[in-house]
């Protein structure tokens, strides 16, 4: 699969300077949690949920979690590890369908092992499982069942904790929390993929909930943790892990308060200003904002409830090619011993040493989210990807 691979290659050719790459199930680790993009969620008891998970890859999903845990009712939980193993019986029969990463959100440990048992040999579809309320204590014994599951299948599986529980958000007890998370992650660093953020449950323990005008970044109490956390796990010195953005919960714009936070110039050049509009009907300017200020913020990705939220995360995740320039410029090898140059835009400064971490990140995001060429705005990549 590739981002972007769902449009025509004779259309890959006109945006992109450097195409996105190929990867699978089995590519490193490194570059997975780097090409997770839009991560869409769906609930596992969906009744055509391989038929869904077809129709979503077609349309430039790559990956996907299926969830037993907070989108299903209580009830629901046996029913709907029956129809995953059903759902997956029936992808592994399909020649040749190409689908997207899937991973399964389970409630407790013991589910793991159970699963990749009664998946049988459709284990193979699998890239592994999203940890609720992860902290320490509580996810110790999911990475444990993981590890046991991945030797007992002898099928690689990866973890995707989830950063959600109240100790994390409290400021007395973040500290603590955040290095017992450190600890279990690192213990079990092959294993684990990326972090992802769980905003809505941070919320719900002040009994917030942000409009589509505001972003998480606008929630104080909550950026607050989305800092601490990449401060602790997010460090570009080879300690850190892949952090993902917040799930975005709009995809219809109710009475708005503030005006829209898209500009109008990138459309009026691209000659779209009717995308703007359904854009901004659809909620999707506070997206695009909260997009921005993820990878301001040193997050990739994003976890996304709604299929139309997936083309705006990976729009913006294209590199552009002024900083492609930038960052190869910083990494050539006669730079080594450090230095200042003006950018080829002649438009700032790249301070070698202090922009190289930086550089070897856009170099990874280009890699698998491909480069821009110059005349490419992200309006014409948007545009490009709205299926006809």
């Amino acid at each position: 699969m590739r981002h972007f691979g769902h449009i025509a290659p004779e259309v890959r050719q006109r945006l992109f300077h450097q195409e996105p790459c190929e990867f699978g199930t089995d590519s490193p680790a490194r570059l997975l949690s780097a090409a997770l993009g839009a991560t869409l969620y769906s609930p596992a008891t969906r009744p055509r949920l391989a038929d869904d998970i077809v129709k979503q890859a077609g349309l430039g999903v790559v990956s996907m979690v299926l969830c037993l845990e907070d989108s299903i009712d209580d009830a629901d939980v046996a029913a709907g590890e029956e129809n995953l193993v059903r759902q997956f019986a029936d992808l592994a029969g399909r020649d040749r369908a190409e689908l997207p990463l899937l991973f399964v959100r389970v409630r407790t440990p013991e589910q793991i092992p159970d699963l990749v048992q009664r998946f049988g040999a459709s284990v193979r579809l699998l890239s592994g499982f999203v940890l609720p309320k992860f902290t320490e204590e509580r996810g110790i014994p999911f990475l444990e069942a993981l590890a046991s599951a991945e030797t007992a299948s002898g099928h690689r599986l990866f973890a995707m904790p989830v950063l959600e529980s109240p100790e994390l958000l409290y400021r007395e007890s973040r500290v603590e929390t955040l290095e017992g998370i450190a600890r279990a992650v690192d213990k079990y660093r092959d294993r684990v993929l990326a972090l992802r953020l769980g905003v809505t449950d941070f919320c719900s323990s002040y009994g917030l909930r942000r409009a589509p005008d505001m972003t998480a970044y606008d929630v104080h109490v909550v950026a607050s943790v989305i800092s601490d956390v990449v401060n602790l796990l997010g460090r570009a010195d080879g300690t850190g892990f892949t952090v993902t953005g917040p799930v975005w919960e709009y995809f219809r714009v109710p009475e708005r308060m503030f005006k829209p936070m898209l500009r109008t110039s990138p459309f009026l050049e691209g000659q779209a200003v009717e995308l703007r509009e359904k854009l901004i009907e659809h909620a999707m300017d506070g997206l695009l904002r909260e997009i921005s200020l993820d990878q301001a913020n040193g997050l990739l990705g994003k976890t996304c409830i709604h299929p139309s939220h997936v083309l705006p995360v990976h729009a913006l995740s294209v590199v552009s090619h002024e900083e492609f320039g930038d960052a190869a410029d910083i990494l050539r090898p006669e730079r080594g011993g450090g230095g200042v140059l003006r950018s080829a835009y002649t438009n700032k400064m790249n301070e070698v040493k202090p922009h190289r971490a930086w550089a070897e990140r856009t170099m990874l995001r280009a890699e698998v989210f491909g480069v821009a060429r110059e005349d490419v705005s992200f309006v014409d990549l948007l545009a490009a990807g709205i299926p006809g």
